[in-house]
């Protein structure tokens, strides 16, 4: 397997990072790499002179085509994550027209796998009902989120590439905890500064959460195997977003976030700091988005996934001590990016 060719798009993010990692660590020799030219190394460190890299845009197209030639496996991680007003367009052209590419090159050139990184804000929510599982149907309504409906759209596309012989899979993480980067980013890593810093406030929502090490290696086993048509919550466990901040609250050794954000103060929240945003510049620490998400219960299924192969997660627990101890280390050196070993 190791002679594969393998194509990773956005390998310079915290997914694809840690899966261009694994992959190597795993004895893949033959991986070649689409990043942008401003994109951050940061993340593969002394990885990233093991790979070829590609400079390529997901809208273009003749780019993508050199970066598909005599490739046998795709990881289409790429894309972008936001909760700001401004780049919901942005969302919609990448993500979804992004994927619309990836997948018709990836038919053109006929390659023998693709696995396509979704998200949970792709899956659907049932009425009076906070169980989720793959099967549950997409529903449009005014709780989805712009980056949410890019994600559907995106998997659509990839459901259409296998109607049309695209042998392909797809993976909905939960919300992915590990280090990475931790200030400036729309990631997870963000939460362990934030509380660092002295967040007060904690939503009263429940979700998902996996490790970011769990997630690349159920990827690797569902491209190593002959499952297609297919797609797979990964989530290792169902937390309150108030049990989250007190696990790394604790690992860290600062006070945990001890005021609920009741409805009212949600929506003045999201407002204040959009308000602020205005006078400083920066993108606002919460959004209309992030604010009314996080106040909402969900419950993920993961026993499709644990079901598809010899499988287990991590404990989130672990989790958040690993990601804290590099963490405090980071502090040391201006918080620098940091990746966990697997």
């Amino acid at each position: 397997m190791s002679s594969k060719k393998i194509l990773i798009t956005g390998a310079t993010g915290f997914i694809g990072s840690y899966l261009v990692r694994y992959l190597l660590q795993k004895g893949y020799t033959d991986l070649r790499c689409t990043r942008q030219p401003s994109s951050s190394l940061a993340l593969l460190k002394d990885a990233a002179d093991k790979v070829e890299w590609v400079n390529a845009d997901l809208l273009d197209v003749m780019a993508l085509e050199e970066a598909m030639e005599g490739v046998q496996q795709v990881y289409h991680c790429a894309a972008v994550v936001s909760f700001q007003e401004k780049d919901n367009r942005l969302m919609q052209e990448i993500n979804v027209g992004g994927t619309a590419n990836i997948v018709n090159l990836a038919l053109d050139f006929g390659v023998e796998k693709l696995v396509h990184v979704s998200s949970i804000a792709a899956i659907g929510r049932k009425p009076n009902d906070p169980n989720i599982d793959e099967k549950t149907a997409w529903k449009e309504d005014g709780w989805n989120s712009p980056y949410g409906i890019s994600k559907h759209r995106a998997e659509m596309e990839v459901w259409r590439g296998i109607a049309e012989g695209l042998n392909a899979a797809i993976v909905n993480p939960a919300n992915v905890l590990g280090s990475g980067f931790w200030k400036g980013r729309t990631s997870t890593g963000q939460i362990f500064h934030n509380i660092w810093v002295g967040l007060r406030f904690h939503p009263l929502g429940t979700t998902g959460f996996v490790d970011v090490r769990d997630v690349v290696r159920f990827m690797v086993l569902l491209m190593e195997s002959q499952i297609s048509g297919e797609r797979f919550i990964l989530s290792a466990e169902n937390l309150a977003f108030k049990q989250l901040f007190d696990k790394i609250s604790q690992t860290i050794g600062v006070i945990s976030p001890q005021i609920a954000v009741t409805p009212l103060i949600r929506e003045l929240a999201w407002r204040g700091a959009w308000l602020a945003s205005l006078f400083t510049g920066k993108a606002p620490f919460i959004t209309k988005q992030t604010a009314r998400s996080s106040s909402r219960s969900f419950f993920y299924d993961n026993r499709k996934s644990l079901a598809a192969f010899p499988f287990q997660y991590l404990p989130i627990e672990q989790t958040v001590q690993e990601t804290g101890a590099q963490f405090l280390q980071s502090e040391k050196n201006g918080f620098a990016p940091d990746v966990l070993a697997f």
